[in-house]
């Protein structure tokens, strides 16, 4: 039985020029309606986060719903969450470019773009979770006669560092990568101070060899530097949890489990937002199938890991011998009053990804951003069940307590949402969701190989006649 023909990267005979009409024609024409009302019920979003923090600074955490003895409640559920949100945007730019991986070239800009906005809204409910963020100076290692200074042996500051780290490098990233494709926004845009604030930030490139030498050189060092925070950002972020000595939290297996939750939640944030956006842009010729079902392959494995640390956390749960851990494996988790949230987790993070075994689920574009959307809630409930279920049962029943999030808590969450949408659609208005510049390089490079006749190289049937699917 011959296999099916490789689904193309390329959909029809591009040029050059072609291309760069297609890429950034989204940015040149005027604003949609549809681009309007989005940012519109974006901009009531942002006004809910307004809100809810003038309540919170006004009135303090009390305002949100954390109790004793659950003392973490929304603010790191979702901490976390918009973390692991940002991982995708790392691997697909950093990892995959210097494997080679020739899928990358078109989702990586809006994937790195989305990581940044991700970090953002995750810095905001740390920020704002001391109590008192104007005295955060506090927390800064600088010379001080009162002898105050940061708590290094504390996981919380360790997060201070991971996390501006990898918000620091992957904006150079991103920015650096940018700078081929802002130089053409500046010469082929017709109005004055566009093309001046343009080439401000492309740096006076002008597509010389040794501009080009230069920039492969430091966007192949920054891709390297990235490289280990994929797996460093989100483990020192699970030490959070893993260095304590609470049932479900102390845990080897949380760092690789944690990175493998990040990736698999960043890679279904991706297709949620590109599935909509390349339909929007009219981008189907640039983000083709084969880009999507690849990330459909990428969320199965990284779900078939999570599912194995969830395994395995029972397993040791039953094999310690400990009686806390398997109360709350077994009774507190799967039994207890939240056990329905707990069991549409399973649901969403082990059950939903299987679908992706059939190729035709991992081609039917209106599955993959079902499916991704449930992944999203899903590990949404994971940060939900791993912080509020083992905090709100303590070691006495005399402490227990049910978590219930206030209004406030609800409002500053859509209002992170607000944020994150409202930047990633001003994204896609002012610079090119897709690497122009790195796609005219893959096009020229199935060209070359096509025009050559070359059998079994390894971008062969990367394109596709026009029309072609």
């Amino acid at each position: 039985m011959s296999s099916e023909p490789t689904p193309p990267l390329i959909l029809g005979k591009q040029t050059d020029e072609s291309l760069t009409q297609s890429l950034l024609a989204f940015v040149w024409d005027k604003p949609a309606d549809g681009w309007k009302k989005l940012m519109g019920v974006l901009t009531l979003f942002v006004l809910m986060f307004v809100a809810s923090l003038v309540a919170l600074l006004y009135k303090g955490t009390g305002v949100w719903g954390n109790n004793s003895p659950v003392g973490w409640g929304f603010d790191i559920i979702n901490f976390v969450w918009w973390i692991g949100i940002g991982h995708a945007g790392t691997l697909i730019s950093a990892v995959l470019l210097l494997f080679q991986q020739k899928w990358r070239t078109s989702i990586n800009r809006a994937a790195e773009a989305m990581t940044l906005f991700a970090v953002v809204c995750a810095l905001i409910y740390p920020t704002f979770h001391t109590g008192r963020p104007w005295f955060d100076w506090w927390m800064l290692p600088y010379p001080s006669t009162l002898g105050i200074g940061p708590q290094f042996k504390s996981p919380l500051l360790w997060d201070v560092f991971a996390v501006s780290t990898y918000g620091t490098i992957s904006l150079l990233f991103w920015y650096v990568g940018l700078i081929p494709d802002l130089a053409a926004l500046r010469d082929h845009t017709k109005n004055r101070v566009t093309a001046t604030i343009y080439g401000i930030f492309a740096l006076g490139w002008r597509g010389s060899g040794k501009h080009w030498n230069h920039w492969k050189v430091g966007y192949l060092l920054l891709a390297g530097l990235s490289t280990p925070l994929v797996l460093s950002v989100h483990s020192v972020v699970s030490f959070d949890f893993a260095v304590s000595h609470l049932p479900g939290w102390h845990a080897t297996i949380f760092p690789p489990y944690f990175v493998a939750g990040a990736v698999f939640s960043g890679f279904a944030m991706v297709v949620t937002l590109m599935v909509p956006a390349r339909k929007f842009m009219k981008l189907e010729h640039v983000i083709t199938i084969r880009h999507l079902e690849n990330m459909c392959k990428v969320m199965l494995v990284t779900g078939l890991i999570v599912s194995y640390g969830y395994g395995m956390e029972h397993f040791m749960a039953w094999y310690s011998g400990s009686e806390d851990e398997f109360t709350l494996f077994f009774e507190t988790r799967a039994r207890g009053p939240y056990a329905p949230w707990y069991w549409l987790m399973w649901f969403c993070n082990l059950g939903i990804p299987q679908t992706f075994w059939f190729k035709r689920m991992r081609t039917s574009v209106v599955w993959m951003w079902i499916a991704a959307a449930f992944i999203n809630l899903g590990m949404w409930l994971e940060r939900f069940v791993i912080i509020v279920i083992s905090l709100h049962r303590d070691f006495l029943p005399a402490n227990w307590s049910m978590y219930y999030p206030t209004v406030i808590d609800v409002m500053m969450f859509l209002g992170t949402w607000g944020i994150f949408g409202s930047a990633f659609a001003l994204f896609l208005k002012v610079l090119p969701a897709v690497a122009i510049s790195e796609i005219k390089e893959l096009n020229h490079e199935i060209n070359h190989h096509a025009h050559h006749g070359e059998q079994g190289h390894s971008i062969e049937g990367n394109v596709a006649p026009a029309g072609g699917h």
